[in-house]
């Protein structure tokens, strides 16, 4: 092995042991022991010669409140080695005085979870401030100068939460659209991001949600914005949660004043090209309360059985000829807005000339422009014992309340069949099991034979009653002779 060959091995070892001192190092720092009830403590993290690309959030501290975290970043070179080291720093302010003790906790730093052994911290009075003693700045450093802490100013935004009902009058059954938005004019100069809006959803949906309706989720997976203008004026708009609820009931639902919480950062008021330049604090905003009438449906044999909606029958056959006892399918499909759900199967008159069987039923829902709309269809099979003209409108219909036009109104088909061959009615009404029976009540009349059978019972009772009054006075006679 040459010379060369072994200075170039060495050389290479060297900057694999140079690196290896250079790599990833993770310090967790916790704040002084004693502090005062205005003063911060804080939690610091530093790594060494790399950027804190992902963190977890840090620990709750009982008797302390989060303030917000700020992050910073610096560039050493010693003799002409650069090193640099990225920090975050989440503040805790004291609510209470005494000790605090601080239990073992980690926390994941750029997918690695780092131990700390925590610490006890004493909380004592109020006292005056103190001057903070300078942070070194990276080209202070290198030109000989010192600065100061950088302070952090809040910008006035242009921004509000709000909740949002497409409708303050329904009846029961129909739909009414609700969301929720955060909007910032175009305007707005303020720095803002969301903060935990699946956590904050969760407890919102537990207070908001009505109890007596049926609830269609419109799933918001991901926030996007949304250019809107209103009052003369442009906004972005960002919805975290959009629904259409259907009541069950009539009454009064009130949709309650709702809280929502934004990370504001605060900004510095000399901003720097090293550390940090803003400070994360916390908004609240609070939307005002929506109350929504649900009336009654008009008096009707079905109001409270009916579906409320805009809806539409499409019907789907492909057969108009057909021979007597051969089966045939029909779709009867209901199409349009409200709740596709609680669509319930049409009526059917069930006679010896045409038999029908329990319907397969499909229906899709489609949610979108704050509507909600479908089609649910029922697939029946059907047999016609008799040869003629079969118009379908006379053994199907389907009822709704249509609360555009508020009143009821019948879907029916129009599609008629022509069906030929020999009559099965006969054969149909003898394969008829029981139940088929009580479905010939509405061709038969029983009223004769009602009043023939009640005259024959009262006959019989009364000649049973008059021989039982003859057989107990003979006992009686035979035993007073005896």
């Amino acid at each position: 092995m040459s010379k060369t060959t072994v200075s170039a091995i060495l050389v290479c070892l060297f900057l694999f042991i140079s690196m290896g001192t250079f790599a990833q190092e993770v310090a967790i720092e916790l704040g002084p022991d004693e502090i005062a009830l205005n003063e911060t403590f804080s939690i610091k993290v530093t790594i060494a010669n790399d950027k804190i690309k992902s963190y977890d959030e840090f620990p709750e501290i009982a008797g302390f409140q989060k303030q917000g975290l700020s992050q910073s970043s610096s560039m050493n070179v010693i003799n002409g080695q650069v090193s640099s080291t990225s920090s975050i720093i989440q503040y805790y302010k004291p609510t209470k005085k005494g000790v605090v003790n601080i239990g073992k906790f980690s926390i994941k730093i750029n997918g690695t979870d780092y131990a700390s052994p925590g610490k006890s911290v004493t909380v004592v009075d109020a006292r005056a401030a103190q001057r903070q003693p300078n942070q070194s700045d990276p080209f202070s450093d290198i030109f000989g100068g010192t600065r100061e802490e950088p302070e952090f100013i809040e910008i006035e935004d242009d921004a509000f939460f709000a909740s949002s009902v497409d409708k303050e009058e329904i009846y029961v059954g129909e739909g009414f659209n609700v969301s929720l938005a955060f909007y910032m004019s175009e305007t707005n100069q303020a720095p803002f991001q969301f903060y935990e809006p699946g956590k904050q959803l969760d407890a919102i949906l537990k207070k908001m949600k009505p109890a007596n309706a049926w609830e269609e989720n419109f799933n918001i997976t991901n926030i996007q914005p949304e250019r809107v203008t209103f009052n003369g004026k442009n906004w972005i708009k960002y919805k975290v949660y959009e629904a259409t609820f259907f009541p069950f009931s009539e009454g009064e639902i009130t949709i309650p004043p709702i809280s929502w919480e934004m990370i504001k950062y605060k900004v510095a008021k000399n901003p720097t090209f090293f550390g940090s330049n803003r400070l994360e604090d916390f908004k609240t905003f609070t939307s005002s309360s929506k109350t929504i009438k649900v009336k009654p449906l008009p008096p009707h044999p079905l109001r409270n059985e009916v579906s409320v909606g805009i809806f539409q029958l499409r019907e789907n056959i492909t057969e108009f000829e057909a021979q007597t006892g051969e089966g045939i399918t029909y779709n009867f499909g209901i199409t349009g807005q409200g709740n596709i759900n609680s669509i319930s199967p049409p009526q059917t008159k069930q006679i010896h000339l045409l038999n029908t069987f329990d319907p397969n039923v499909r229906q899709q829902v489609n949610r979108g422009n704050g509507k909600i709309t479908g089609i649910k269809e029922f697939s029946y099979y059907l047999t016609i014992n008799e040869p003629g003209t079969i118009n379908l409108g006379d053994y199907f219909e389907w009822i709704y309340f249509n609360p555009a036009l508020e009143k009821y109104d019948t879907l029916r088909p129009k599609a008629i069949l022509n069906v030929t061959g020999e009559s099965k009615v006969n054969q149909a009404i003898s394969n008829q099991r029981l139940g088929g029976i009580y479905d010939l009540i509405d061709v038969e009349n029983n009223e004769l034979s009602n009043q023939r059978y009640k005259y024959y019972f009262s006959v019989f009772i009364n000649l049973l009653l008059v021989g039982s009054v003859i057989l107990l006075a003979v006992l009686i006679t035979r035993r007073g002779n005896g």
